[in-house]
């Protein structure tokens, strides 16, 4: 197919989708689908729901009853590419649709958004603006300047009996403009009246009105409500509809969404209109004509310390009274804040190789410092408790209480720290920066330390963060950097890893069950191996007393694994991989770190290098990367044995 057929496929099908006729030909079209009537509300919440969810239940997924313990979760695939970590957020958001929709208290109250900068409001705003040019067309009285519903042509005495008929319920009366056009161009006569589709646009300002924040000096209600044609009026009386102009925000945004952008920042006189909105589904038109019906969704949004100014000021309760808040806090949970950097990159054009851990470690220095301190654990566990990560001390499960942690902290935690829009930024300039395109953890750190110095904060906050940065994620990077690189060189001794995990395995059952183990080369039955279990369990910090207690889990674990069909091996469970990997890498590591630090290597050392260096390559490095890495690890890593090592070799007696 060419480009002249797609466009004529396309202009085709939009022909055929159009509508065009007479008020009674809409009365059939409403009687056979009575949905086409269904007010803003309904409509928003119908383009979310339509989409699909998924109910998370806490007896079937551990990591939700953790962070959110008996509280079902609610996944909507309308919002699932585009947030993360917010979910109650969003429920709270859907949720207001709803009862909206059902004409509740709800339907006749601003929707508040109010959050932190960089935490996500806009972005929920565009996300449900963009929805609505999506929707189906809807069906308006031709030449309407506010697109309001043909059904107000119906006169009050006869809406009860249309509405039997219709199964509709109808609310609203007709504009001043259209009132005007049917006495004097149709006679009265509103069954010849004419309806046509329409659709919703951001740009052309069709049902999508945005009312930004006005200069208090300067501000004008035609912004909001339109305006009196001034050329118009030495031609007709002031109070002629024909001299108006419904071009105002609440105009353009009937049967559609009315946006306030940072509304605190306008002056309270100015947001007067949205009390009529609201509680009367009116506003007024401009000059001395009569109230205008409004049916829309009226969607507010600002900072913290504009609502917080705004409300101290007792003055302004009958707006108050008339506001659903929901805020909008940072992202808490690790893998979430992670999602949200890869779908932020993924839209630029920056093609850089960002090596494994970059945008983790970028995500943990912004969750760091949006928590609030506590006094039972450190701010590393809290975040790891936080994102649904079991914390594993001495080879047993720590039980630390998420919604203790949460009580302790306060309604206001997730409300300050660094924005998702400073980490983005700094990567950014990593990637711009970046010469061998390609960003890693070391490099993302440098820049993260270079932007915060140049924030403007306070010097206790700036001192904060570069703590953090220096010291908390520098020393859990080396954690993560030492598993890697290990584990990457440790590949070579799988079959190693096998066999002390089944050997431990026969050894730890037979201690549990109180039997003898039958030597598999002489078939002679002896005692269980204490001390071959205690120099496993001891790497992970396994007391002796504890000894017993580890056995049985691990045999019960794996006894559960294949009762449900699964196979095991040394890393069906973790505590136990990273004992038996921890007792392999003690074998080894002496080589893994001379071979890592090592500029000359003899055959065997190069094989292993280069081993580990293609594992790591398979992992997600680049050759760039691998080699920066390394150098790090080396230099930071192993510091204190390398310089034990290397002193022996230089301070070598001439005698030796």
């Amino acid at each position: 197919m060419d480009f002249k057929d797609i466009i004529e496929n396309d202009r085709e099908s939009r022909k055929k989708e159009e509508f065009e006729g007479t008020f009674l030909e809409y009365l059939q079209l409403v009687k056979n689908n009575p949905d086409i009537v269904k007010l803003a509300h309904k409509r928003m919440y119908d383009i979310i729901i339509n989409k699909g969810y998924k109910v998370l239940k806490p007896e079937d997924n551990p990591r939700i009853k953790k962070l959110y313990g008996n509280e079902p979760i609610k996944r909507y695939n309308f919002f699932k590419n585009e947030f993360f970590g917010i979910d109650r957020v969003l429920m709270k958001l859907v949720n207001y649709f709803h009862s909206a929709a059902m004409k509740g208290e709800e339907s006749r109250q601003v929707l508040y958004l109010v959050g932190p900068v960089g935490a996500g409001k806009s972005s929920l705003v565009d996300s449900i603006k963009k929805a609505l040019e999506t929707a189906e067309s809807i069906y308006s009285l031709k030449g309407c300047p506010i697109r309001e519903e043909p059904l107000h042509l119906i006169p009050k005495h006869l809406r009860t009996e249309f509405e039997k008929k219709l199964g509709v319920k109808i609310e609203g009366d007709l504009c001043p403009v259209c009132k005007y056009r049917l006495k004097h161009q149709y006679d009265g006569k509103y069954e010849n009246f004419p309806v046509v589709t329409t659709d919703f646009s951001i740009r052309s300002r069709k049902g999508i009105g945005v009312v930004p924040p006005v200069d208090p000096n300067n501000q004008d209600t035609s912004v909001l409500t339109g305006s009196v044609d001034i050329s118009k009026m030495d031609m007709y009386p002031e109070d002629d509809p024909r001299i108006f102009s419904l071009n105002g925000a609440f105009n353009v945004g009937n049967r559609g969404i009315v946006e306030f952008i940072e509304v605190f920042k306008n002056d309270v006189e100015y947001l007067h209109t949205i009390i009529t909105a609201t509680q009367e589904k009116s506003v007024p038109s401009p000059g001395k004509g009569s109230m205008i019906y409004f049916d829309g969704i009226i969607l507010a949004h600002s900072n913290e310390s504009e609502w917080n100014k705004f409300k101290s000021d007792h003055t302004n309760e009958a707006i108050l009274d008339r506001i659903v808040k929901i805020e909008v806090p940072y992202c808490m949970e690790l893998n979430e804040e992670v999602k949200i950097y890869k779908k932020i990159l993924g839209k630029s054009q920056f093609d850089a190789h960002i090596a494994p851990h970059t945008l983790e470690i970028a995500a943990i220095f912004a969750i760091l410092s949006r928590l609030s301190p506590s006094n039972k654990v450190d701010p590393m566990t809290k975040l790891k408790i936080y994102n649904g990560e079991d914390i594993v001390e001495k080879g047993s499960t720590k039980k630390i209480d998420y919604s203790e942690l949460k009580e302790e902290a306060g309604m206001r935690e997730g409300m300050s720290g660094i924005s998702t829009r400073f980490i983005i930024k700094a990567l950014d300039s990593a990637l711009s920066n970046s010469e061998y395109n390609c960003i890693n953890p070391i490099s993302v750190i440098d820049i993260l330390v270079k932007s915060v110095k140049d924030l403007d904060i306070a010097d206790d906050d700036k001192k904060r963060y570069l703590t953090f940065l220096n010291d908390t994620i520098r020393k859990e990077y080396n954690k993560i950097l030492e598993k890697e690189v290990t584990r990457a060189f440790i590949q070579s001794f799988r079959e190693q890893a096998e066999s002390l995990f089944d050997n431990y395995l026969d050894h730890a059952e037979a201690y549990v069950n109180r039997n003898k183990i039958k030597d598999r080369s002489t078939g002679e039955e002896l005692e269980p191996d204490e001390t071959f279990m205690r120099s496993i369990e001891e790497h992970i910090g396994i007391s002796e007393s504890s000894a017993k207690g580890f056995r049985t889990d691990v045999t019960s674990y794996m006894f559960y694994v294949i009762r449900n069909g699964g196979k095991i091996d040394y890393t069906s469970y973790e505590p136990l991989k990273e004992a038996i990997e921890k007792k392999l890498t003690t074998s080894v590591r002496e080589l893994s770190r001379i071979i890592t630090k090592s500029k000359v290597r003899n055959k065997d050392q190069a094989e292993k290098y280069n081993s580990m260096v293609e594992e790591m390559k398979a992992n997600g490095y680049c050759d760039h990367c691998c080699d920066v890495i390394l150098k790090y690890a080396a230099n930071n890593l192993w510091k204190d044995w390398c310089y034990g090592y290397f002193q022996r070799i230089w301070w070598k007696p001439a005698s030796w």
